[in-house]
Formats: structure tokens, sequence, C-alpha cells
């Protein structure tokens, strides 16, 4: 577990870090011991209050209290009331951002990765460089990789300017 990202990798600004998960691999060690890893493939980006797609634009509540955490936390929250999001939270304390993983290899979306890794509140504020269930290593095999830009998705509330940021980034290898 030495290959462990770090808090250094994770307070930097949530458009440094998003397309830096690429390519790097999520560890999971599940209830019975066993532990399985993932390359991250693809992850957006929500960067704070003044960005409209994100939690935190409606400011620091009970919801959103995980995102205003130091970055490295996991924020994990429920949506259509069936699947759990996981997000890595960036930036220094009290800079709300966070990068919602949307796809694993073999398990593309959010909810889909999130069900395979089973990921639920519980998870909530735990930090990806101390938790014994969850981490994200640096890939040792990681060479040039290709990122795409994409839109965001599911985000139409927020307005064009926000839905039309090119803030989700997928590895295109």
């Amino acid at each position: 577990m030495n290959n462990r990202l770090t808090e250094k990798f994770f307070c930097r600004d949530v458009l440094d870090v998003a397309p830096d998960l690429l390519g790097n691999i999520i560890a999971r060690k599940f209830d019975d011991g066993s532990i399985k890893k993932y390359i991250i493939c693809e992850v957006e980006a929500y960067r704070g209050e003044d960005d409209l797609a994100c939690h935190a634009s409606k400011g620091h509540t009970a919801r959103t209290d995980v995102m205003y955490n130091k970055g490295g936390c996991i924020y994990v929250y429920l949506i259509y009331g069936i699947h759990w999001m996981l997000n890595i939270v960036t930036a220094e304390k009290n800079i709300p951002q966070a990068v919602l993983i949307r796809s694993i290899e073999r398990y593309n979306g959010p909810g889909k990765l999130s069900k395979e890794l089973q990921i639920n509140k519980s998870f909530n504020a735990e930090n990806v460089e101390e938790s014994n269930r969850i981490w994200i290593e640096k890939n040792p095999n990681l060479t040039d990789k290709k990122i795409k830009l994409a839109k965001r998705i599911g985000i139409d509330y927020s307005g064009d300017i926000w839905k039309n940021k090119l803030w989700r980034f997928i590895l295109d290898n």
C-alpha cells in the first residue's frame, strides 16, 4: 500500500487532480479480506460554490459538509434512491471541490462501479490515504496517456455555461 496517492496529490485544484487520476488504480478491500484493483477510466470535475453543477453551489450544508474537508476524503451520495456516487474531495480545506469517479475498467457508469465496489453511505468522509478498505494507488505501468475531454453528464439544470464545460475526462487509449 506504499503506492497510495497522498494528501499532496489530492490537495490541488480539481481541474488538475481529475485528469491526473485517470489510469491510476482504485483498490478495494472487501469484508472477506479479498482485495480487487481497477484502473480509473473516466471522471468528472465539480469546482466549488461558483460551479452551478456542483452540490456546493447551494453552500455549506449537512449534505456538502464533507466537500469542505481537505482533499482525499470520500464524498458519497445517493441518486434516484438507488445508486451511490463515489467522489473524491480535492483542494484545500474549505474549498469545496470533488471528482466523481464515472467509470473503472469493466464497469462503465458511476452506479455500476459503486455496486461493484460495494460503496454505500458508510464510506462518506473516509480518507483514501488512511482507509483500510478503499484507496487509490499510483499505477507503476502508467506511461503516456491520452485524455479525451467531454461535457459532464446529467447536469442540464445548471445552465448553459456549466453544462457545456469540458470537465469530464476520459482515458482514451
